[in-house]
This record gives C-alpha cells, sequence and structure tokens, in this order.
C-alpha cells in the first residue's frame, strides 16, 4: 500500500475495494491499497491531429484535396466526460484515441466538403472551420473529448494524377482556371484602368498647364499689385517710423529725465530709512543704557532706600513698644497706688464716720473740712511715684499735651476722679457738701 501521485496533464482512476464506483483524481495524490483496488492513469495532454480528405467530391461534383489542423483532448474538468473517456479509452495507448479522433474528424471534414462548393471553401475559410468544429464536437463530446481548435490548413486541386478506387484518373485544375479566371478579370480591369488612368492623367495635365498659365499671370499680376501696395505701404509706414522713432526719443529722454528723479527719490527714501534705523538703533542704545542705569544704580539704591526705610521704621516701632510698655508700667503702679491709697481712704473714712457719730454737731461742714485735710495727702501719695521715675520717654501721636504738662495733666485728672471716689465709698458728694459750706 502507498501514496500515488500525478501531475496535472494525467487523471488518476481507482477501483475496487471501499469504493461503490470509480474514482477519479485529476493531478493530486490518492492511498491505493496493493491487490484489492487498483489504479489507472490516462492522459490529459493535447493532442495535435493533422486530418487529410483528398480528392472529396464538393456539392457540384469538384474534387478538391484538404488538410485540416485539430487539437483535442480528454476534458478533465468534466465528471461525465471524464467517465465517458474512461470507459472508452482507459488502458489504450495515446496512438489508439489519436487514430478514433482522427477518424471521426476526417469523416466530418469530408460531410462538410460534401455541403459546400469549393468556392465557398476557398473563399470563406472561416465558415468551412467553424463547420467542421462544431459538428465534431458534438460527436466527440459524447467520448468525453474536447475539440479545443481546428483550422482548414490547406485546400488545393493536384495537377497529379490521383486514384480513386482502382481508378485512375487525372486533375482537372479547377483551382488553377478559377484563379486564372480571376487573374484574367484582374489584368483587365487593370488594362482598362490604366487606360482611363492615362486618359486622365492627360486630361487632368491640360487641365493643369491651362490653370498653371491662368496662375502664373494671375500670379504676376498680383505681384505687381503687392509691389505696389508694398510701396505704397512702405513710405507710410517709413513716415510712421519717423515719427515715432522722433515720439520715442522724447519719450526717452523725458523717461530718462523721470527715471533719475525717481532714483533720487530712491535715494532720498534709502536715506531717510537709514536715518529713521539709526534713530531706532540711538533710542535701542538709549533704552538699553537706561536699563543698564536702573539695573545697576537704581534698583541698589530703592533697595539701599527700602533697606533703611525698613530699619527706621524698626526703630520707630521698637521706641513706641518701649514707650508703650513703659507707660503702661506706669499705669499699672499708678492703679495699684490709687488702689492702696483707696483703701486707705476707706480706712480712714471708716474711721472718720466712727467720729462723725461722735462728731454730730460739726455735721457736713466737719466732714468737708477733714476730706480738704486729707486731698493733698492723696495728691502727694498720687505724685509719690513720678517723684521716684529716674526717666520717662514720652511718644506723641500729634495731639495733645507734651511733656510736663503731660504728666501734670495725669496727675490732675486723677485728682478729678477722687470726689467721685469718695462719694461712692461714703455716700457724700464733696463737691456739694463744699459748696453749702462755702455759703454759710
Amino acid at each position: 500500500m502507498g501514496f500515488e501521485t500525478c501531475g496535472p496533464n494525467e487523471v488518476m482512476v481507482v477501483s475496487g475495494c471501499c469504493h461503490s464506483g470509480s474514482t477519479f483524481i485529476p493531478g493530486g495524490r490518492v492511498f491505493v491499497w496493493p491487490v484489492i483496488q487498483k489504479l489507472q492513469k490516462l492522459s490529459l495532454n493535447t493532442m495535435t491531429l493533422q486530418i487529410e480528405s483528398p480528392n472529396v467530391y464538393t456539392q457540384l461534383g469538384v474534387a478538391v484535396s484538404v488538410t485540416g489542423i485539430a487539437q483535442v483532448k480528454i476534458q478533465g474538468s468534466s465528471k461525465e466526460m471524464l467517465e465517458s473517456a474512461c470507459e472508452l479509452f482507459l488502458g489504450k495507448t495515446n496512438h489508439d484515441i489519436e487514430r478514433v479522433a482522427l477518424e471521426t474528424l476526417e469523416g466530418h471534414q469530408r460531410a462538410i466538403m460534401g455541403n459546400m462548393t469549393v468556392e465557398e471553401i476557398y473563399k470563406d475559410r472561416k465558415k468551412f472551420s467553424k463547420a467542421v468544429f462544431e459538428v465534431a464536437s458534438s460527436d466527440l463530446v459524447n467520448m468525453g473529448i474536447c475539440v479545443v481548435s481546428y483550422t482548414l490548413k490547406d485546400i488545393r486541386d493536384d495537377k497529379e494524377p490521383y486514384s480513386v478506387g482502382n481508378t485512375s484518373t487525372e486533375s482537372h485544375g479547377y483551382l488553377k482556371y478559377l484563379g486564372m479566371a480571376q487573374t484574367a478579370t484582374v489584368k483587365r480591369d487593370a488594362r482598362m484602368g490604366e487606360a482611363e488612368a492615362r486618359m486622365e492623367a492627360g486630361i487632368r495635365e491640360a487641365n493643369a498647364e491651362e490653370k498653371r498659365l491662368a496662375a502664373r499671370y494671375s500670379t504676376d499680376i498680383d505681384i505687381a499689385k503687392s509691389q505696389r501696395d508694398f510701396e505704397l505701404k512702405k513710405a507710410a509706414y517709413d513716415m510712421e517710423i519717423q515719427t515715432k522713432k522722433a515720439q520715442s526719443d522724447l519719450a526717452y529722454d523725458l523717461q530718462a529725465a523721470k527715471t533719475k528723479q525717481a532714483i533720487k527719490e530712491e535715494d532720498m527714501q534709502v536715506k531717510v530709512i537709514e536715518r529713521t534705523q539709526q534713530i531706532q538703533l540711538q533710542e535701542q542704545e538709549i533704552t538699553r543704557r537706561e536699563r543698564e542705569l536702573e539695573a545697576t544704580v537704581r534698583k541698589p539704591a530703592d533697595a539701599e532706600k527700602y533697606r533703611l526705610e525698613k530699619i527706621a521704621e524698626a526703630n520707630r516701632t521698637r521706641v513706641i513698644l518701649e514707650a508703650e510698655a513703659e507707660a503702661e508700667s506706669i499705669k499699672v503702679k499708678g492703679e495699684a497706688e490709687a488702689f492702696a491709697v483707696e483703701a486707705k481712704a476707706k480706712a480712714e473714712a471708716e474711721q472718720m464716720a466712727k467720729k462723725a457719730d461722735a462728731w454730730k454737731d460739726y455735721q457736713d461742714a466737719a466732714m468737708v473740712d477733714m476730706i480738704l485735710e486729707t486731698l493733698p495727702k492723696i495728691a502727694a501719695e498720687i505724685s509719690a511715684p513720678l517723684c521716684q521715675t529716674s526717666k520717662i520717654t514720652m511718644v506723641s501721636s500729634g495731639k495733645g499735651d507734651v511733656g510736663a504738662a503731660k504728666l501734670s495733666g495725669e496727675v490732675l485728672t486723677l485728682m478729678e476722679k477722687m470726689p467721685h471716689v469718695v462719694e461712692n465709698l461714703t455716700g457724700i458728694n464733696i463737691t456739694k457738701n463744699i459748696k453749702a459750706a462755702t455759703r454759710r
């Protein structure tokens, strides 16, 4: 057992076990079991057949010989035609297949010749070839053979004797005489054409000579007219040219003057542009120097000024904060001393109240007298912290008193608050009692 292969120009036919019928493999491979299966090959190559049909009588009884060339092959693309070809030719050689196809084509070729005249076969070979191809194809297709092409190679009427069966006859030269008649007709037509051509040539030559002379005279007249017109137009053209030349010279001078003026204007424009560019360069240089000055002098100066301002502001803030701290200290001390004085006064007031019980006869006057005696002591106690101060730093906002006036004002402010303190402590309005005592 093994694989069998074939090329695209062959077909393998496998029959035997495992196949209900023959299997056809055109150009490929197949696995074949020896003994129980059988493999046969059939060629699909094109076969060239030369079909000779000698001395065949045509429709009008004229015998001619025809040679045709046909290309045939077993059709492998159709399964039905392949089955038919295998039934008829499987196991036979290519020579056997060619012989069958040749005999079939030769018979059809003779049949077509018998149904056509010599003139039809000779003059319309394409019609003859098409007829043989169609009839042979319909017959060979049943054998699985395809007619690829058919061409009429030669048609002749032999000059040599030929035999039909046991009878010998001679060629009648039909094609030759047919050609001779055609040749005679052509020659006759040629001679007639030549004579007519010569006659027409003479007539045309005479007409041409007449026309040539007429054309010559007409041409001479036209030449004289053209010469006259040329001279007249030339004179007019010369005058126009001279005029145009003079105008051109003047226009040239004018244009030259305009061009010079334009050149001068362009030069002035160039100078203006150059001057403008110089001014721009100077302005850019000034800008550059200003930026350089600002970068090297002004900005450092501004930075130094800003630094000094910040230092001064810091010093001023420091001084203000120190002054506020010291003032706050003085204020706290004053409030503490005032609280002490208030406490002392309260104690004395209680004592005086007790005395007042004993001194009811003095009534308010006695109390006022006692208060007036006590006030200097209170003022001395209030001003005592100031006497112990060695240094006072005062910061003014520009409003109010400054210096000693400010200090005395603080003391007087405290003294002014004393009657209210006494009134809050004792319930006695000192101011009112003093006024009452004065009226008495």
